[in-house]
C-alpha cells in the first residue's frame, strides 16, 4: 500500500477547485492509496472486480471470502469480502443484473470498508454476450495515529512531525466505478475501472470537530482490471480445464495474476496459480448442490518469504436457480458456472 497524508492548510474553495482539476486533467496520474483487496481465487469472486459481472448467469450467487495475508508478519493484511449478485427479467427479456458488496480489510495501522451497489446491462453482440456494468459506492478509512511509533535515532522521521496522526483519525467518501464484458461460448473476457474519480478521504479525529490544520487527507487510487478466462472440455473424459487471469494496474505500477485449473465432473476442482514476482499458489474447490467452498495458499517469492509462512484464502457460498420460465434466452451464456 503506498500512502501520502497531506494536512490541509488552505482554503476550502482552494481544495474543491484542485480535486476537480485533478479529476479533469489526472487520469493519468500516479495514485497514493490502494484500496482493493487482492484475491487469489479471483474468478470465483468476479463482482469484486467487475460491475459488470453482475447477472451473468441465471443464478442468485452469494458469496464470501476471507484472506490472511503474509501469516507471521506483524500487522499483516487481512481481508474480508461479501457479494450477492443476480439477474433481473423485465418482460419477456432478461437484461440487468444486480449485486450488492461488502469489504473489509485492515492493513497495518490501516482499516478500509467499502459497500457498493451494482447494476448491469446486457445485450448480444456477435453470439455473446456484452455487458455494461455501474458501481455507486461508500467508502470508509480509518488510521490507528495512537497506536505510530518512530523509533529513536530515525534519520528520516521526526517524532514531532504536524504530517504524522498521533491520534485516530477516520473519513469517508463515495465512490464510482464502471465495467465492461463480453462472454461467449468457449471464452469471456472484461475490463473493469475502479475508484474513477479518485476520491480524496478528509480523515479527522473521530467524533470531534477538526479545524482546517488538524485535517489529513489520502486519495483513492484508480484501478483498472482485465481479467479473462475460458473452459475447455477434455474430450471422452469428465474434466474441464479453467485457465484464468487478472491484470490489475494503476498505471504506475501492475500486478498480473495467472491460473490454470481443473474440474472434475461439475464436483471438485484443483489448480495453481502464479502472481507476478510476488507469489505462487496452490487451490481446491467443491461444488455440491449449489454449495461452494474453496481454498488456497500462497507461497511468497519475495523477500517477504524471510518473515511470514504465507497467506490463506476461503471462499465460500451459495447459488440458488432462478425460474425464468422455458424461454430464458440467456440460460447457459457464463461459462463459468459459479
Amino acid at each position: 500500500m503506498r500512502l501520502i497524508f497531506r494536512k490541509i492548510s488552505v482554503p476550502r474553495y482552494v481544495a474543491a477547485i484542485t480535486a476537480v482539476m485533478s479529476v479533469i486533467l489526472g487520469f493519468w496520474n500516479p495514485a497514493h492509496a490502494q484500496g482493493d483487496v487482492q484475491m487469489t481465487q479471483y474468478w470465483a469472486l468476479p463482482t469484486a472486480f467487475n460491475p459488470a459481472a453482475t447477472g451473468q448467469t441465471d443464478y442468485l450467487r452469494v458469496r464470501g471470502a476471507a484472506r490472511l495475508q503474509w501469516v507471521g508478519m506483524h500487522n499483516a493484511p487481512h481481508s474480508f469480502l461479501v457479494l450477492a449478485d443476480s439477474p433481473l427479467k423485465f418482460g419477456k427479456k432478461q437484461h440487468i443484473g444486480l449485486g450488492v458488496g461488502m469489504m473489509q480489510e485492515s492493513l497495518g495501522l490501516f482499516s478500509n470498508l467499502g459497500l457498493n451497489i451494482q447494476v448491469s446491462y446486457k445485450l448480444r453482440v456477435l453470439k455473446g454476450l456484452l455487458s455494461i456494468g455501474i458501481e455507486a459506492g461508500y467508502y470508509d478509512q480509518k488510521f490507528k495515529g495512537s497506536e505510530v511509533e518512530i523509533p529513536d535515532g530515525d534519520d528520516y522521521h521526526d517524532s514531532g512531525d504536524e504530517a504524522i496522526p498521533t491520534q485516530d483519525i477516520t473519513g469517508n467518501t463515495f465512490d464510482f466505478s464502471l465495467g465492461l464484458e463480453y462472454t461467449h461460448r468457449w471464452f469471456w473476457f472484461g475490463i473493469g475501472g475502479k475508484h474513477l474519480l479518485q476520491p480524496t478521504i478528509t480523515m479527522t479525529v473521530e467524533g470531534s470537530e477538526a479545524s482546517e490544520d488538524q485535517k489529513f487527507e489520502t486519495e483513492l487510487a484508480r484501478m483498472v482490471y482485465f481479467n479473462g478466462g475460458s473452459n475447455i472440455p477434455i474430450k471422452n473424459s469428465l474434466f474441464e480445464l479453467q485457465p484464468s487471469f487478472l491484470v490489475k494496474t494503476d498505471f504506475k505500477s501492475a500486478t498480473a495474476d495467472i491460473t490454470m485449473r481443473a474440474r472434475y465432473n461439475k464436483f471438485i476442482s484443483f489448480g495453481v496459480g502464479y502472481r507476478w514476482q510476488d507469489a505462487i499458489s496452490a487451490m481446491v474447490g467443491v461444488e455440491f448442490k449449489g454449495f461452494f467452498l474453496g481454498y488456497s495458499y500462497d507461497y511468497p517469492l519475495s523477500a517477504i518469504g524471510k518473515v511470514s509462512s504465507g497467506s490463506h484464502e476461503i471462499v465460500a457460498g451459495y447459488q440458488l436457480k432462478l425460474d425464468f420460465s422455458g424461454k430464458n434466452r440467456n440460460k447457459h451464456r457464463s461459462i463459468r458456472l459459479m
